[in-house]
């Protein structure tokens, strides 16, 4: 592999992409470093260690931003906010006739909805800068930690406008650099960026495991994630192909049709989305409680926010399977592909055209999505277990949220540069 990383090097075309995304990378990360203006870079990196651990609300948006968000820097929201409105679009185009309509105009329509996603984006940020900014500014954001309260130097109306107007350009930016990859580089922007922002935490967490427990439990570490990343690959490469064969029509003197191919569908449809979607659901009694703290209701819930609690890994793993079967529900619908396979001649050999081949797909469907929810469930609690079992917490690395995300944009990212190498002397990671 190390070999065909050099031909790529050597290929003029691909050599400049290469260094183009490995040009914004750098850009992307020196944004992340800087500081926002009127914030207290001494105060904020002596309280922020403490105050990830106290205030689980920021746990997943810091993971995004890649530890940058409680630094407060300048691309401190991250890409989160382009996922964000990204998966609302997502889900308004089933609910919204309009968007479902733009969706099937084909590229017109994608351009249009990519407009519209980079609008939703520029609002998210306003909103998500205004909270954290002022969390910030009354000294919740680091969940009440000693000193939280002096982390800006002026509260006032002015400065805090400014901070927010820099953290939104700031995301702006963000989306424009991962659109240049997209176009100039190699890859899906947006996935490297956060592909990026979470691989630039790992060797951290890992330096902090080794002082904290010790070279054996350091070697468990890396042991148990070389596992987990084993299967997770061979999890996402996993798919159920159904079989469609073409009926052969004559056009003209021409004869079309009479191919066959098939439709993969992967054990893990739904990616990364259910599990982003029941940690925020989870998020939310962690909201409710510091800002009303003396609620009754509370007094239950309180002992069960905790990760390492049983009642809260029952949630969460229940909450992943609903949302999988959810999203895969919503973004795949089988009277649709039916119906496009019998307009075209197509047919599942076997089934008949219409309403049986689109009752065999959701079947099939069903079937393939229980293995995949029971998989992002288990990959989900790995740092959970982690912390009732080890003491680590949130410096176990290999979480399930970030592995997922690391082996999609990477194996995603190997198989173009593949496929670039491929185009040249068909020769590629897999000779």
């Amino acid at each position: 592999m190390l070999t065909v990383f050099a031909r790529a090097f050597r290929i003029p075309e691909l050599r400049r992409k290469l260094l183009f995304t490995l040009l914004i990378i750098v850009l992307f990360r020196i944004g992340q470093t800087l500081p926002t203006p009127n914030v207290n870079v001494k105060v904020l990196a002596e309280t922020a260690v403490a105050g990830r651990k106290n205030n689980p609300l920021y746990g997943l948006v810091d993971l995004f931003s890649g530890g940058a968000l409680l630094k407060l820097s300048v691309f401190a929201l991250g890409i989160y906010p382009y996922i964000t409105a990204s998966i609302i679009l997502q889900l308004l185009t089933v609910v919204i006739p309009r968007l479902e309509a733009l969706k099937k105009e084909g590229q017109a329509g994608t351009t249009k909805i990519t407009q519209y996603t980079r609008y939703l984006t520029v609002a998210l940020a306003v909103l998500q800068g205004t909270t954290v900014v002022a969390m910030a500014a009354t000294g919740r954001l680091l969940g009440g930690v000693p000193g939280s309260a002096d982390i800006l130097y002026d509260r006032g109306l002015a400065a805090v406008t400014t901070m927010v107007i820099v953290m939104t350009a700031g995301t702006a930016v963000v989306m424009w650099l991962g659109e240049l990859v997209t176009d100039r580089g190699v890859g899906n922007g947006m996935s490297i960026l956060i592909f990026t922002q979470i691989a630039a935490v790992f060797p951290a967490q890992f330096w902090g495991i080794y002082k904290a427990k010790g070279p054996f439990v350091f070697t468990l570490v890396i042991i148990v994630g070389l596992a987990i990343m084993a299967g997770v690959v061979f999890v996402e490469q996993a798919q159920r192909r159904i079989p469609v064969q073409y009926a052969k029509r004559m056009v003209g003197r021409r004869m079309y049709g009479g191919s066959s191919t098939y439709i993969p569908l992967k054990v893990n449809q739904a990616g990364i989305i259910p599990v982003i979607f029941a940690s925020s659901l989870l998020y939310l009694p962690s909201l409710a409680a510091q800002f009303w703290p003396h609620a009754g209701w509370l007094g239950w819930v309180r002992p069960h926010l905790q990760q390492s609690d049983p009642w809260h890994m029952a949630a969460f793993f229940v909450l992943i399977i609903f949302f999988t079967y959810f999203y895969v529900a919503i973004t795949f619908n089988p009277t649709e592909v039916a119906d496009n396979m019998k307009k075209y001649g197509g047919f599942v050999p076997g089934i008949r055209p219409g309403r049986p081949t689109a009752g065999y797909l959701d079947h099939v469907l069903s079937r393939i999505t229980a293995p995949g929810a029971l998989y992002l469930g288990f990959v989900a609690l790995v740092p959970m277990l982690s912390l009732a079992l080890l003491k680590l917490g949130d410096e176990f690395p290999f979480g399930g949220t970030s592995i997922l995300i690391v082996v999609g944009v990477g194996l995603d990212t190997v198989k173009q540069i593949e496929a670039r190498l491929q185009q040249r002397n068909y020769e590629g990671f897999l000779s």
